[in-house]
């Protein structure tokens, strides 16, 4: 089952600036089916956690204040092949560079403001989406 889910998260920035029913809408129209979903905050150590694998990297403090900064929205996804599918379909990381009519492109303020967060591969997306979710919170 792990290449056909990803876990996907929609950013303190992007909830703030009331992009959460776009973004989902938009989940929906490229076809990725939501099997799990949740509103919540993380606290500063729980970023760092979810995070550690770019402790030693000069954004990290950054990274980790702009994520317990207000609430995400966490969901795992399903689609074929999909961590690769979300990542074209979010389009790049900073904003910028991202393709026309992705997430980040519509949505996304800057590098560290990108509006959406995905797995870059499918061991990554179980363990993000075991971060956030019991075994009885998906519905796989």
């Amino acid at each position: 089952m792990a290449g056909n889910i990803t876990f996907a998260m929609i950013k303190p920035a992007a909830i703030a600036k009331g992009y959460t029913g776009p973004i989902l809408k938009m989940v929906a129209d490229g076809g990725f089916k939501i099997k799990a979903l949740k509103m919540t905050r993380m606290s500063k150590e729980q970023a760092e956690t979810f995070y550690g694998i770019h402790k030693e990297k000069s954004f990290f403090p950054i990274l980790t204040g702009i994520m317990s900064s207000g609430p995400i929205v966490a969901m795992i996804l399903e689609h074929d092949g999909a961590v690769e599918s979300w990542r074209n379909y979010i389009g790049a990381t900073n904003p910028a560079n991202a393709a026309e009519g992705t997430i980040r492109k519509l949505y996304g303020e800057s590098l560290d403001h990108n509006a959406v967060h995905g797995s870059d591969s499918d061991e990554n997306a179980l363990r993000e989406a075991g971060f956030f979710f019991s075994e009885t919170e998906r519905y796989l």
